[in-house]
């Protein structure tokens, strides 16, 4: 039996009537022959997963760049844990969580190195240049459409690509950042509240590790109502969400938005805000945009291809570049005595 098949059957017999099907899928922009195993959903999870822009989130900054220890969260560890938050709340309101997974392990492949400083340089050199802006969402979109396997594409499905782009809530007050009102899933949905239980809750931990605040810092309101510890919180975030949520919306109890919110102005206070003051912004911004400047050159002019070019790149090969074209090496004893 073809086994694609038989676990399309499954998805109709046990998710929810808001789950999106695989079967029902929108499809692709080009024709696939389909798997015989894998459902449309999982194939777009291993093609991202084996993309080279996946791999290199390895090395793009999440909050703090470049920090001196191996357990701090890059890029990559984030996404695997907005992964793992988005499965869990998918398989508790029985939604599709293959479609699930699939758009959280995509939906960061566009971000910048250096963070949102980086993001926030690039969208202000695009504007310079003619462009409408830069965003990570829509930049994550254009990686798996028109950048991935040398120009061609991961060729995904619709409801994967709309996830990537819908994802980001922007840095707004949560209260307002979380609803969707014509989300293209209740897939996507989930992986944007996700992305936040998930970054709001593990650059604290990683504050807390690097000493720039204590959990006793936290606002009481914070602990009292999500717990003390790491494992506490996320837990309540998690159960606060499929507890609240209805067939056709999710829902955080309207305490809990409050707490979260007040989360995140903390974060933006104590944490972020000292973050870009240790990296320096400006050190960030001559970086990038001397770069830029640079690619702009060799690219003929073409700002499109130049902010493709710098925003796929990692921190190490960000920095790594701008020393060799624009710092000078000390001369080989051989030229100095000749």
């Amino acid at each position: 039996m073809n086994t694609r098949i038989h676990w399309e059957k499954i998805e109709k017999q046990i998710l929810s009537p808001q789950a999106a099907l695989a079967s029902n899928s929108k499809g692709r922009k080009h024709f696939e022959t389909p798997c015989e195993i894998r459902t449309c959903f999982q194939r777009d999870r291993d093609k991202i997963i084996h993309s080279k822009s996946f791999r290199r989130l390895k090395y793009k900054t999440q909050v703090l760049l470049l920090p001196e220890g191996d357990h701090y969260r890059t890029r990559l560890t984030h996404t695997l844990e907005v992964s793992q938050i988005a499965r869990t709340i998918s398989r508790a309101l029985l939604l599709n969580e293959d479609l699930t997974e699939a758009i959280a392990l995509g939906h960061d492949l566009g971000h910048t190195p250096f963070g949102h400083m980086g993001e926030k340089v690039l969208n202000e050199l695009a504007i310079k240049h003619g462009l409408k802006g830069f965003h990570h969402a829509q930049q994550s979109l254009r990686v798996v459409d028109h950048i991935e396997k040398d120009g061609k594409g991961l060729n995904l499905t619709w409801e994967v690509r709309m996830g990537i782009l819908q994802h980001s809530k922007g840095q707004v007050d949560v209260r307002v950042g979380y609803d969707l009102k014509t989300p293209s899933s209740m897939e996507a949905w989930v992986v944007r509240i996700s992305d936040s239980i998930a970054y709001l809750n593990h650059d604290l931990d990683d504050a807390i590790r690097a000493g720039m605040v204590k959990n006793t810092d936290l606002p009481k309101d914070v602990t009292n109502v999500m717990g003390d510890t790491h494992s506490q919180r996320i837990n309540s975030l998690i159960m606060d969400i499929i507890e609240n949520s209805q067939c056709d919306s999710l829902r955080f109890n309207p305490l809990m938005l409050d707490v979260i919110e007040k989360l995140r102005e903390f974060l933006y206070a104590n944490v972020y805000s000292q973050a870009n003051a240790l990296i320096e912004d400006f050190r960030v911004d001559h970086v990038l945009t001397a770069l830029f400047e640079n690619r702009m050159q060799k690219n003929s002019g073409d700002p499109q291809a130049t902010i493709d070019f710098i925003s796929s790149m990692t921190d190490r090969y960000a920095l790594q570049l701008f020393q060799e074209l624009f710092v000078p090496s000390p001369w080989p004893k051989n030229k100095l005595n000749d």
